[in-house]
């Protein structure tokens, strides 16, 4: 057997496999992040965030994957009163607009929901976007110029993972003009803001996502959502269907 067949059976076998995996404790731990993550919007409380505490959730957002290993993210840690009430004074505007985009019951229901807790959340964390930082030509982002931007979509994943490990809720405001907010904070026009997040202590965590018991939308069925080998193509007969059932 030659030397490349045995590091070929040895990455195949269990006890490799189990050098890398996490204990059953330590895997419970992400999965329970994972599936108790949520959109908090009404539940913050006033407390403030500990630096230890703001820090490790900023460095485990650094720790995200990007294309290229471009790190095109920035963040902006908003505290101070007088710039959330131009924050909120953004989403104001802009949320007033969205509300005549739905007609009738739809509208109604928009108009009661509760969707951001700019003012109440002790720290917003707003996550930048620079296109221009790892140059004009990046490994990994040559043919899809949009690796830089979704290279900061996981940051802001991370992020939120490690609030929730911290007890924190996380809230991201989407309904703003890109202008507004960046007026709102100074942020140079060569600068994409990807993200506001409003994060601090709840008074509680939802069983389910807020828009689900609203009843705006429910959770998709994930097996309708598996294809094999090409777009949309299915098979119903396959092992894997029926294992993904919610948890």
């Amino acid at each position: 057997m030659s030397a490349s067949d045995v590091r070929a059976v040895t990455a195949s076998s269990p006890a490799h496999q189990l050098e890398h995996a996490f204990s059953e404790t330590e895997r419970a731990a992400v999965y329970k992040a994972i599936y108790g993550r949520r959109d908090v919007r009404g539940q913050f409380l006033p407390d403030p965030i500990p630096d230890d505490v703001l820090a490790r959730l900023l460095l485990a957002a650094h720790h995200a994957p990007s294309v290229g290993f471009m790190q095109p993210w920035s963040f902006i840690i908003v505290r101070d009163p007088s710039v959330k009430a131009r924050v909120h004074a953004a989403f104001r505007t802009a949320n007033a607009e969205a509300a005549e985009l739905f007609d009738g019951e739809r509208g109604a229901t928009y108009r009661r929901l509760k969707l951001e807790g700019i003012l109440e959340a002790p720290v917003g964390i707003c996550v930048t976007c620079d296109r221009d930082r790892a140059g004009p030509v990046v490994v990994g982002r040559t043919h899809i110029r949009t690796m830089d931007l979704y290279s900061s979509v996981c940051a802001v994943e991370n992020l939120w993972l490690a609030a929730r490990a911290e007890g924190l809720g996380v809230g991201w405001v989407s309904i703003f003009h890109e202008a507004h907010l960046r007026d709102a904070l100074g942020i140079p026009e060569r600068i994409v803001p990807v993200a506001y997040l409003c994060v601090g202590r709840v008074i509680h965590f939802f069983a389910r996502p807020e828009l689900e018991t609203a009843g705006w939308r429910p959770r998709l069925d994930l097996a309708s959502l598996v294809a094999f080998d090409g777009w949309e193509r299915r098979s119903d007969s396959d092992p894997l269907l029926p294992l993904l059932r919610e948890p």
